[in-house]
């Protein structure tokens, strides 16, 4: 059955809704609880595996979701300042986030109601995984994108051959729109934040994590709508009443500062999200400005004494080249902002050194078109910068010593080609910073008056830097 979490008011699992009709709280799906002695894990490691403690299927949708593996991330965990970090990396599903847990569980039981049509309101991830399980199930799926979404994430609803409808500025806006044509049309609402099954698809992130490591100290999630941390406080919670998990992990909830409506709310004592005005961040994925799952988000992280903070745009792209430069974990910025925040909290002493911590990757950052542009023009200033720092070690080696391009070759390293020097050394002769002639049957050059100043002007540029 649906139960409010706020009233405890119940209602029959279909047709399916997300409010409760008497106060308006969130629902979720509660079914009665086997015992430890009555369950029995099945199959190899994925969602499929925990079928006793999902909702009942009869046509199982799958691409392969779920076993994923854990990282120990032992370089990071050293320049965080902890000594343990783990990365649960849910980029290993078939479509490269953890919405393909969900997918799978929506379109079986989609497929079990008897629908043909799916919608779904999406910023890019949930989208991009139910137009994959829709295309394996011969569904027809609508998905329902605002105009700010990652074009990777887009690049795959196409590909996949959904149906998309481009309405709003943000989810929140097109989460509305997908509310109305759902009513309207009697088409299978997949949206995450009104169907109570992507709650149920992505607990089992938490049954795997108790069979591959056990309980962590603290589970470190980035935070949209809010729903998927409740998620993976739910799924640890029941671990603990089955008789499985002793003890519970503290959740960590992390926000974009200028999208942090349920971290405000935690601050101010609110049971739900404060409504954020024109939200702005780069971690598309988590840009919410009026999260409808806030209350189970507020609710997950007070349960289990966590914590709620904020992080900045320049912190999560920081912490994302980070988890790439020392893992080999190429992360979406949303992913990216559980590291951002676990520094934060080890500087400031909210994590103790010694903590076992537990990070949610949640999606792949080849899917983060504007944080690839960011990286290829970094690539640009880099490439650019190197030529010039070239440029002028070659102008104040002349301006000691006249040479010639094999010796300059040696005095730098060996660290480009002797080719690549003497490049260098045309260019600078073409433009009348240095000159060259012969000499002992080699060709020296020297700096000329021009070249000097050039490096004068570097010189009083480096001053104002």
């Amino acid at each position: 059955m649906l139960r409010c979490v706020r009233c405890g008011t119940e209602f029959t699992t279909y047709p399916l809704k997300s409010a409760c009709e008497k106060c308006g709280g969130m629902l979720e799906y509660v079914a009665e609880q086997p015992k430890r002695g009555e369950i029995g894990f099945y199959g190899s490691l994925g969602l499929w595996r925990y079928r006793q403690v999902l909702p009942p299927v009869q046509r199982v949708i799958s691409l392969g979701e779920g076993g994923t593996p854990i990282h120990s991330a032992e370089r990071l965990a050293k320049s965080v300042g902890l000594e343990a970090i783990f990365l649960k990396d849910e980029t290993r599903n078939p479509t490269n986030s953890y919405r393909d847990r969900a997918a799978a569980l929506l379109t079986s039981n989609a497929i079990d109601l008897g629908f043909d049509t799916l919608v779904c309101a999406s910023n890019g991830n949930m989208g991009a995984s139910l137009a994959a399980y829709s295309a394996k199930a011969g569904l027809i799926c609508h998905v329902i994108v605002p105009r700010v979404v990652d074009v990777g994430k887009l690049a795959q609803m196409l590909a996949y051959d959904a149906v998309i409808e481009e309405s709003g500025e943000i989810v929140d806006d097109s989460i509305r729109k997908a509310q109305a044509l759902a009513e309207e049309t009697g088409w299978y609402q997949a949206t995450a934040e009104l169907n109570p099954l992507v709650v149920e698809a992505q607990k089992t992130i938490s049954y795997e994590v108790y069979e591959q490591f056990g309980i962590p100290e603290w589970v470190v999630v980035s935070m949209g709508s809010g729903g998927t941390i409740y998620s993976i406080w739910k799924g640890f919670k029941e671990l603990k009443q089955l008789g499985f998990a002793e003890s519970l992990p503290k959740m960590v909830g992390v926000q974009p500062e200028g999208s942090a409506a349920i971290v405000n709310a935690l601050a101010e004592d609110h049971a739900e999200g404060v409504k954020v005005s024109n939200p702005f961040t780069r971690a598309l994925a988590i840009l919410v400005g009026e999260p409808l799952q806030s209350e189970l988000a507020v609710k997950a992280i007070k349960e289990s004494s966590g914590l709620a903070l904020a992080v900045s745009d320049k912190e999560i792209l920081a912490a994302e080249l980070q988890i790439a430069k020392l893992e080999g974990v190429f992360a979406e910025p949303a992913s990216s902002a559980t590291i951002a925040a676990l520094k934060k909290l080890v500087e400031s002493g909210g994590i103790s050194r010694e903590a076992s911590v537990l990070c949610l990757i949640t999606g792949s950052g080849l899917k983060a078109t504007d944080v690839l542009q960011a990286l290829t023009k970094k690539q640009k200033t880099a490439v650019l910068g190197l030529e010039i720092s070239t440029k002028e070690k070659i102008l104040r080696s002349l301006s000691k010593k006249e040479t010639y391009g094999y010796d300059l070759w040696i005095k730098f390293g060996k660290i480009m080609t002797r080719a690549a020097v003497y490049q260098h050394l045309n260019e600078l002769s073409e433009k009348g910073l240095i000159v060259g002639y012969e000499k002992g049957g080699k060709r020296f050059f020297r700096i000329t008056e021009r070249g000097r100043k050039a490096l004068r002007a570097i010189d009083d540029l480096k001053l104002l830097m």
